[in-house]
């Protein structure tokens, strides 16, 4: 299935909001599931068209985070609701907070997440760029912890990542002086790249499903 674009989605969801199309229409129209358009519609209620243009590694402050935890522990809304009510980007990183808090965790203001970031970049072979978006997208595009990890500046971390999300592995080839062992990459070496590149969108789906599985846990023990 291809990657349903930011215009489709906020065309998607206007025609919802405007009762021309029901949520079960637009995700066979779109062929996902349901759950999908439903948090599309939170996210372009809460935020409008900003919800599906990618700007960076968003920053929550603490008060925040702890507001909307707390907001969920004493029932007052839903996981969808809160992120609505807060502009969260997804019910996934909500329930993040949920567990860290619940497991007596300190919330920290989001952004260099206690990283000390390095300003300064350094230059990078066209296996580490491919490390280093595999891991990015692993871990919820936390461009901090990534650019800590591999030591390279945090806008390294997010070019690299905006650049194959948006390109492909082509993207991350460096063209200048037309090296020719970049240049000239071989199927299977582009193959290994876009392995290497699902499987962490498979760790980081695997990570989400682990997630609400323990946020499900919680809610039992609540009720």
């Amino acid at each position: 299935m291809s990657k349903i674009s930011a215009e489709d989605k906020i065309y998607y969801c206007k025609q919802y909001l405007e009762g021309k199309l029901s949520q079960g229409q637009i995700a066979k129209i779109l062929q996902v599931n349901k759950i999908s358009v439903q948090r599309w519609l939170m996210k372009y209620e809460s935020m409008g068209t900003d919800a599906f243009v990618k700007s960076g590694y968003k920053r929550y402050s603490k008060e925040l985070k702890e507001q909307a935890v707390n907001d969920y522990l004493a029932d007052k809304d839903s996981l969808m609701g809160l992120c609505k009510k807060y502009a969260i980007h997804s019910s996934t990183q909500l329930s993040k907070w949920i567990l860290l808090y619940n497991g007596h965790k300190e919330l920290k203001a989001s952004g260099t997440g206690g990283h000390s970031l390095m300003t300064k970049g350094r230059k990078t072979t066209f296996e580490e760029r491919i490390e280093i978006v595999q891991y990015c997208i692993a871990h919820e595009h936390n461009y901090a912890e990534t650019a800590e990890k591999y030591q390279v500046s945090y806008q390294q971390a997010r070019n690299y990542t905006v650049k194959y999300e948006a390109g492909g592995i082509n993207a991350l080839q460096d063209h200048r002086g037309k090296r020719k062992p970049e240049d000239s990459l071989t199927e299977i070496e582009k193959l290994r790249a876009e392995l290497k590149m699902e499987k962490a969108k498979r760790q980081k789906a695997e990570m989400e499903i682990s997630f609400l599985k323990k946020l499900e846990e919680i809610e039992r023990r609540r009720g």
